[in-house]
């Protein structure tokens, strides 16, 4: 990958040809295999090899993944890695126009029901998961009255301590150390309410 941080997405081409739901789950997929094929990729989400295909090839139109090394020997398979380490998109890049702040609400409402169906799909198979998982997962809800400044502090911190955590279970993993290691979604959103 050629970036060790996200890709902020500034503009709204890019912004709405990732906001599809299948390059969404594609990019998802891709950022958990680190590289893949379209039909390995086609597996995972059921849809049809040509269909993913072509949602990959949006997806590389606008940078957001890119070609990969071969990782077998039938070349005529191509294979596909992330451009980046994750996607962002903030507010502030598309608040000026309402086409902009339309799409932006959009793209994260998808976001936030894919990770819910995630979650779901989760707690609707958790009896099969080994008990020293379903003690480790956790659903957790913290309510702190913060400015606007805690607020962003507590989100680099939390990035910091994850991405901590992830670079040292990847690292691990490919050493070959793969014993009772598992992919973990972690979802926090951090936003201001008023009751």
């Amino acid at each position: 990958m050629s970036d060790t941080e996200p890709r902020r997405i500034t503009d709204l081409d890019t912004l709405k040809a990732f906001g599809h739901p299948l390059r969404m789950k594609l990019y998802r997929a891709l950022y958990i295999a680190r590289t893949a094929t379209a039909s390995q990729l086609a597996d995972q989400v059921d849809e049809a090899v040509s269909l993913v295909s072509y949602h990959l090839r949006k997806l590389a139109d606008h940078g957001l993944i890119e070609e990969a090394e071969p990782q077998g020997n039938d070349g005529r398979e191509r294979w596909w890695r992330q451009a980046s380490q994750g996607l962002s998109f903030h507010d502030a890049d598309f608040h000026d126009a309402p086409e902009k702040a339309a799409t932006h609400a959009a793209v994260g409402r998808m976001s936030f029901e894919q990770r819910s169906d995630l979650y779901r799909g989760y707690l609707d198979t958790q009896a099969a998961w080994g008990a020293e998982w379903r003690s480790a997962s956790f659903s957790s809800e913290y309510l702190a009255p913060l400015t606007a400044a805690e607020l962003a502090a507590l989100s680099d911190e939390l990035h910091r301590l994850v991405k901590k955590y992830e670079a040292a279970g990847r690292a691990a993993e490919g050493a070959g150390d793969t014993e009772g290691r598992e992919n973990v979604a972690l979802h926090l959103y951090g936003f201001p309410f008023r009751v």
